[in-house]
């Protein structure tokens, strides 16, 4: 990630603030990942954002860019916390966004499509 990116969060590297996200999503400086399942993405999501569920991680990962910063994203950011960390110890500059798409929301950051929500997991826990 970019010097501006990386002392965003120094106290925390590995995870940023929804509205640090904004910023370098506008920008174009990060790849945006939702890890979320697929209900969940329909219901809501952040325009412009990739959408590979956690379980298709492993099938998929040669779509994740190496030579660019990735954020990952989930509901509350547990599941995007676990994910960016096994593609840190990977070899990718990947990060967590904090509070996951939830915070984003609650935050007053756009959602798709128009009318878009934070979903519950169906039954699982937030995360």
């Amino acid at each position: 990630m970019n010097e501006t990116a990386e002392s965003a969060d120094a106290a925390a590297p590995e995870a940023l603030e929804p509205e640090r996200v904004a910023e370098l999503h506008e920008r174009g400086e990060i790849e945006l990942v939702d890890v979320r399942e697929p209900v969940e993405w329909e219901a809501g999501r952040i325009a412009g954002a990739s959408h590979i569920a956690v379980n298709e991680l492993t099938t998929r990962s040669e779509e994740i860019p190496r030579d660019r910063p990735i954020v990952f994203y989930c509901r509350g950011g547990s599941r995007s916390g676990m994910v960016a960390e096994a593609f840190r110890t990977a070899g990718y500059d990947a990060r967590n966004m904090s509070g996951g798409l939830a915070a984003w929301a609650d935050g007053g950051l756009p959602l798709e499509p128009e009318g878009g929500r934070v979903a519950d997991r169906g039954g699982f826990p937030p995360a």
